[in-house]
Order: C-alpha cells, then sequence, then structure tokens
C-alpha cells in the first residue's frame, strides 16, 4: 500500500472497514473475522485507539506466526494479506482480508459482524441467516418439519394459481402439485416452510396482534389474527381498516361524498405486506399493530436482513435484500409486491398527499418498528387542510368539473365493483369505496342491485364470508 494512501486511512480514524490495534493479540482475529462476515477492511498492527502512531516490534517469524494463528483460529481459514510498513520512523502492520464468499467465518466457535467501528458478536439466529445469505438460500425454502402434501389446502393454491395466471407475471399450471413444485415450493413431495406459511391447512400460530389504543394502558379492542398468510393479509386489513376514522367530502353539486381514510391505505397495505413477507418465522414473537387516536404502529420481529441499513431505506435507490425468497415470489406473482425494494418510495409518495403525516422507522431490540404519526387529520383532498385559515375558496376541490358525478356513470361503477371482487373475493364494502371514491351508501346500493340481478351473491357471514361472482 502506497504510503500516502497508508496515512489517509489513519488520519480518518477506525471505521466500517478500519481497526487500530497497539499489538497482535486475539481481538486482532475478532476484528479480521469481522470484516470478512462484512465488507472487509484493514487492521493496523502499532496504531492506538486514537490514531496516534506508535510502532510495533517484529521478529524474523513474526508475520508468518501471525499467519498461522489467524489461520488456526478461524473456521473457514482466513489466509489476510499482511504488509509491514514504516511511518514516521516507525513499524506498523496492515492485515487487509477481502468480504469472505462463504459466510460466516468464526473465531474459536464465535461469529462476528462489522458495525460502524465495533465488532459485534452474532446470535444464533443471525449466524442462520448470514449463511443461508452467503448461499443464496432462504429459510423459507427448507422442508417444514413432518410436513407432508396433505398438510396443504389445495382450495388456497387452486385460487393463488387462478389468481397470479389472471395478473400474468407468470403462467402456472392448474395441477396443484405441479404448481407448488415449479415455484419450488414442494420439494420431495414435501412442503417447504414458505407453502406452509402460505397454504397450511392447520393452523401455524404465526399472528398479527392488533390493538386498539386510548392511552398505552387503556386498550379499547385487541385481536389476534392468525392461519394462511394470505387471509391473514386481507382480515389485517379489514381488523385495521375498522379502527380507523374517516372523513367525508361532498364534491360536486349533488350529495355524492367522497371517504378520505385517515391513513392512505396504500400505505398502511404497503407496511403490513413488508410485515409478513419480511417477518423473521424463526421467532416466538408476533407481529405488533398498535392504533392511537393520531398515530399507527407495525412492529415487525425481525431486523433489517443481510447489508442494508435504515439509512439505505430512506433513500429511493436501496438494494433489496430478502429474508424469505419463496414468500416474496408468492407476493409478487399475486401483485401484492410490485417490485423488490421499492415500498418504502410507494409509502413516501403515499403520505405526500397528507399534509401533517410523518413516517418514522427504526430497529430496536428483537426487531423493526415503522410508525405513522399526523398532527391535523386530512379531510379533504386538497394539499392543505380544509379548516386551515389559509385556505383560498376559490380553490375548492368540489368545483373542480372533474368531479362531476356524471363523469362516472353507474355502468361503471358496477363493472370496477366486479372486477375488484375478482381480485379479492373478502373485499369489503368500505374498502370498495376508498378505492372507487365514493360513499359506502353508494356501494351498499350497487351491491344490493348486482345481487338482485345475479351478477354476484355472498357466501358466509359479514365476517368471514366471500364474494362469488357468478356473471361478469
Amino acid at each position: 500500500m502506497k504510503s500516502s494512501k497508508l496515512q489517509e486511512l489513519i488520519r480518518q480514524g477506525e471505521s466500517e472497514t478500519v481497526e487500530f490495534k497497539l499489538n497482535f493479540n486475539n481481538d486482532v482475529i475478532v476484528a479480521i473475522s469481522a470484516f470478512a462476515n462484512t465488507s472487509g477492511g484493514t487492521v493496523f498492527i502499532g496504531i492506538n485507539d486514537k490514531g496516534r502512531i506508535c510502532g510495533t516490534d517484529l521478529g524474523i517469524e513474526s508475520l508468518q506466526a501471525w499467519l498461522n494463528e489467524i489461520k488456526s483460529k478461524t473456521e473457514p481459514s482466513v489466509i489476510p494479506n499482511m504488509e509491514k510498513n514504516i511511518i514516521e520512523g516507525k513499524t506498523i502492520v496492515s492485515i487487509f482480508v477481502h468480504e469472505f464468499p462463504v459466510k460466516p467465518v468464526s473465531v474459536q466457535g464465535r461469529y462476528f459482524k462489522r458495525i460502524t467501528n465495533s465488532n459485534h458478536q452474532l446470535s444464533a439466529s443471525e449466524v442462520s441467516d448470514m449463511f443461508m445469505q452467503s448461499m443464496q438460500l432462504s429459510w423459507d425454502s427448507y422442508p417444514y418439519p413432518n410436513a407432508s402434501f396433505d398438510d396443504i389446502d389445495f382450495t388456497k393454491v387452486k385460487q393463488f394459481i387462478q389468481k397470479v395466471n389472471q395478473i400474468g407475471r407468470f403462467q402456472l399450471e392448474k395441477n396443484v402439485q405441479k404448481a407448488l413444485i415449479k415455484l419450488g415450493l414442494i420439494k420431495d413431495l414435501k412442503p417447504t416452510n414458505a407453502s406452509m406459511i402460505l397454504f397450511s391447512k392447520k393452523n401455524l400460530r404465526y399472528n398479527v396482534h392488533i390493538g386498539r389504543f386510548k392511552t398505552q394502558d387503556i386498550i379499547i379492542a385487541d385481536k389476534m389474527i392468525n392461519g394462511n398468510l394470505y387471509d391473514v393479509l386481507e382480515e389485517s386489513m379489514q381488523c385495521i381498516i375498522g379502527h380507523l376514522k374517516f372523513a367525508f367530502e361532498i364534491t360536486g353539486k349533488s350529495t355524492q361524498r367522497t371517504e378520505i381514510p385517515e391513513y392512505p391505505l396504500d400505505a398502511i397495505r404497503e407496511l403490513m405486506v413488508n410485515a409478513l413477507v419480511h417477518r423473521d418465522y424463526k421467532s416466538p414473537i408476533d407481529i405488533q399493530i398498535k392504533i392511537f387516536d393520531q398515530s399507527i404502529s407495525f412492529f415487525n420481529p425481525s431486523g433489517l436482513y443481510g447489508n442494508l441499513k435504515i439509512e439505505d431505506l430512506a433513500t429511493d435507490t436501496y438494494r433489496a435484500s430478502t429474508r424469505n425468497k419463496l414468500i416474496a415470489e408468492a407476493f409478487y406473482l399475486t401483485k401484492d409486491i410490485e417490485k423488490y425494494g421499492s415500498g418504502f418510495s410507494r409509502i413516501r409518495k403515499a403520505i405526500a398527499e397528507y399534509p401533517t403525516m410523518r413516517f418514522e422507522f427504526k430497529e430496536i431490540a428483537n426487531g423493526f418498528l415503522a410508525e405513522f404519526q399526523y398532527e391535523k387529520q386530512k379531510i379533504n383532498n386538497s394539499p392543505a387542510l380544509i379548516d386551515d385559515p389559509k385556505d383560498d375558496p376559490k380553490d375548492d376541490p368540489k368545483d373542480d368539473p372533474k368531479d362531476d358525478p356524471k363523469d362516472d356513470p353507474k355502468e361503471n361503477r358496477l363493472k370496477n365493483i366486479i372486477e375488484y371482487i375478482s381480485k379479492n373475493k373478502k373485499i369489503t364494502r368500505k374498502e370498495l369505496a376508498y378505492f372507487l371514491k365514493i360513499s359506502e351508501a353508494t356501494i351498499k346500493r350497487d351491491i344490493e342491485e348486482l345481487k338482485n340481478n345475479n351478477f354476484i351473491l355472498r357466501e358466509g357471514g359479514r365476517k368471514d364470508g366471500v364474494w362469488i361472482i357468478i356473471n361478469e
């Protein structure tokens, strides 16, 4: 290494890729293994932790002895590059290691990774995740213990196949077994973890716990949701929407009104999907959703995966790193995920239309927390709040001719209702009203008309029922 580059690295101090040590010892080997498990890096021997060059004494065989000790104490064996340098008349040694291709590297049975300027020991779960990521595997691709093909709910799989083929991102065989094999969800006629989580007949108890709170100590409502992952998504969304406040805006010159949800429902659904797809299913902790008067939070029992960092999520260019590849692929094929690594960008775009809305996220103990908060609820579709004294009446969206209900004839509404029902058999009237931007009362009348004319029917109760399309 050139002297000028070496001095620049020393001047910058310890970092994610640089560490200083006065002497060679076991901590040096720990640092080397941590660099190998992260992005590579250099340990400088003969420099104290303040960056002061003190020098080190070297014997004739010192470097070879150090190399042998590093090789013998690491598994797989790490062979770093070593170089002796003279700076300010003092001897220092640089020990450089690349990121190791097969991770994790251990030091006498312990595993470390580099975070900022220190070395952190990995938990058993982190060791497992790092190994699978290194081998381009994921936990959900392994066989589910003691499960057989008979444990799969064929009806749910057929609904999944139909939806995938309708969307057109991929074409699947109508045969359940062939389709699951093609997607890697069945291996040697045994269900993978992913296929059981997605389509199991039995309840695997991967819970979503939703609570409506008045204060941290006062719980108004509480619900535990579990089952097949797609059902969990829809039931969780219905539960959340049921606890949200809606504002009503009169549009056009009629009494037609538009419902404005407390939070953008697309953003809520994005966080819900994110929690289900990226959850650490090896953790016994539930996904927890807390709804307060002016905030809603999503706790996911998993930290960020791979080399993804919190600051990366604030950009629109971060690379996705997926813990559960098969589950993510299934949700992509059903268009519940648009494309990998774009979810947080879409959330930011959705809340941009909510003037006082804040979106915050962070890693906390045992998981990841994302939260929406606002100061004033959005009550109209203009950029400013309706009760803001700066509002200009001439900018009232009610006067926009594009909102005239005659531009949205009933026939188009009825077709749109059928289209939404075809995509989501458990969709609620409130959700239909939101997506079609019309009142629940209008939706109710339209649905009754469709039922009376034998276009659709409802099977099951209000809570657990589904829509059936008779005639499109």
